[in-house]
């Protein structure tokens, strides 16, 4: 693959003096101590016009920030896995109706538990089973445990981090398999380790590593040479870090290390990427499924992918996740912009971020991508998005 072509930002309508305002935003965060530093990169009509660096790759200021810095992605991998699955629902190996059972029997047979606040006192047996469909759009009860206090959230991994780093793959399956759901399928948006387990179903139908397959069918193909579940040495002085303390709240704050194996390749959040590599990726998304003259997906497919499919029956919490969220319903491993919100946009722009302060959406209505790379994993990460989001949409003038 051949870069990203190139364009002169009033070639596509957008404005040099606008986005000129960027780097002197970012920079003057950088110089107040509240951020280490950022990479950001946007493409209009399929033309790359800002990839920009600003500030330090890590907190000790040694080194500036590399255009192709290496970050910690953490939930931007799940549209990656989503897209692994996609491309075997294109060959007929999985849908969306297809039971979590037929690829994984552990999960079958489910119990939904029983709440009296906190404490589970039973469960009841679910009315179906998780489907691909409830996967891929977080309504198949299995949740994040660092998401709520109560007995069921105590049995599960906190986080696709916390998993893939504690579990292999037999033991989170276990895991899972022992604990209720906290809600019927089908009937509530919760975050959780839905994504995680359609790895593990892709692994199942196949027999490759995650990693493996992203590999051959989706990071070898676009280019995208710096994605992957473990940075190598040669590539570790790209390594970004975040500050030690974060800096409204004076906690401690790291983010994982990359250079160190995963027990599994946790499909909802262990990839290490760079802001040309992840644009590449929406691109290819924004784009139909195709980037330049290859073709990840067919077009319907991502069509698929990018409409809500949060029913008016389901409990839709994604603005409880991320006030930022508000107008957001959820497709296929993305959520869906399907009312207007508080951020610039468009309806049906689509996007999902990372815990650990990376974000990307892609716009169809102004075919327009941005990726920014950043590792603020306290609740700075929502502060930014609001402010990235000014910042790239103001520089739209036609």
């Amino acid at each position: 693959m051949t870069d990203l072509p190139q364009a002169e930002p009033e070639a596509v309508g957008m404005s040099s003096q606008r986005l000129g305002r960027i780097v002197p935003a970012l920079s003057a965060a950088v110089d107040a101590g509240q951020l280490p530093g950022a990479v950001l990169a946007v493409a209009r009509h399929g033309k790359l016009v800002f990839h920009e660096a600003v500030g330090y790759l890590g907190p000790d200021r040694a080194t500036p920030m590399p255009k192709d810095a290496l970050f910690a992605i953490a939930s931007m991998t799940k549209p990656v896995t989503g897209v692994a699955a996609l491309t075997l629902w294109e060959q007929g190996r999985l849908g969306l109706a297809d039971p979590v059972e037929r690829f994984l029997p552990a999960l079958g047979n489910r119990q939904v538990g029983v709440l009296a606040g906190d404490r589970l006192i039973g469960t009841v047996p679910s009315p179906r089973s998780i489907a691909m469909l409830d996967l891929m759009r977080h309504t198949s009860g299995l949740t994040y445990g660092g998401r709520g206090t109560t007995e069921i959230h105590a049995m599960y991994p906190a986080s696709s981090n916390a998993a893939g780093a504690t579990l292999d793959s037999k033991a989170f399956l276990e895991t899972l398999a022992a604990a209720p759901l906290l809600y019927p399928p089908g009937t509530v948006w919760d975050y959780g380790l839905s994504i995680d387990v359609i790895g593990l179903v892709v692994e199942a139908l196949s027999g490759q590593s995650l990693g493996a397959f992203l590999q051959d069918n989706v990071f070898q193909p676009l280019g995208m040479t710096d994605t992957t579940f473990l940075v190598g040495p040669d590539k570790v002085h790209r390594l970004a870090r975040p500050l030690p303390i974060d800096p409204d709240t004076g906690a401690a704050q790291s983010v994982p290390d990359r250079t160190q194996a995963l027990k599994f390749e946790c499909g909802g959040g262990g990839l290490a990427s760079t802001a040309l590599d992840y644009l590449r990726f929406g691109q290819m998304l924004l784009g139909g499924g195709v980037l330049g003259d290859t073709r990840i997906l067919g077009r319907k497919t991502v069509e698929a992918m990018r409409t809500d499919r949060l029913t008016p029956d389901i409990d839709n919490r994604i603005a409880a996740l991320d006030s930022n969220s508000d107008g957001y319903g959820f497709g296929l491993t993305v959520a869906v912009r399907s009312q207007p919100s508080s951020l610039l946009g468009s309806l049906g722009e689509f996007y999902w971020n990372g815990a650990w302060g990376t974000m990307w959406w892609a716009d169809p209505t102004e075919d327009l991508v941005a990726v920014f790379m950043v590792q603020v994993p306290g609740e700075q990460r929502r502060r930014w998005r609001p402010i990235v989001n000014a910042l790239v949409y103001g520089a739209l003038v036609a």
